[in-house]
């Protein structure tokens, strides 16, 4: 994916988060990116505390397109999958990851709050454990503002 799509896709995941946010749900947002690049398959924010934006999505787009189409596809995501999510993005067979934040800086915003008890296990350990090798890019420093801004205030 090009760095305008990165950029473009993030935006839109955190629009998603901005929703959530709004119907009083965490600010959380993820987006499903075709292998073009460019269309967006499905969005999704975030639920609850067990049913994140990132696993939601991973769940619906395994139910509704092949192991070997999802491989193609990129799950965008506003914040660092957590164990979890990276876990369900393996099961469900999603090839390509795009994140704004890591999660020691959801960590930074969240504090200990008990809504969001971050787990400090990257995802890139999450899935290096498995036998697939998939294609990660994050952090995006330049978006951090855009998307710490929907967090700061919000865990309080």
């Amino acid at each position: 994916m090009l760095e305008a799509q990165v950029l473009r896709h993030l935006r839109h995941a955190n629009a998603v988060a901005r929703r959530a946010r709004d119907l009083g749900k965490h600010p959380f947002g993820a987006v499903l990116v075709a292998p073009d690049g460019e269309t967006v398959l499905a969005e999704q924010g975030n639920i609850d505390t067990v049913n994140h934006a990132e696993n939601t999505l991973a769940r619906t787009a395994a139910t509704n397109f092949s192991p070997d189409y999802l491989w193609q596809c990129t799950l965008v995501t506003t914040v660092e999958p957590c164990a979890m999510c990276a876990a369900t993005q393996y099961w469900a067979h999603i090839g390509r990851l795009v994140f704004g934040i890591t999660e020691a800086r959801l960590l930074e915003l969240t504090g200990n709050h008990g809504d969001n008890p971050t787990m400090h296990l990257p995802c890139r350990t999450v899935l290096a454990a498995g036998q697939k090798h998939f294609e990660i890019t994050g952090p995006v420093p330049a978006l951090e503002p855009e998307i710490a801004a929907l967090h700061s205030g919000f865990w309080k």
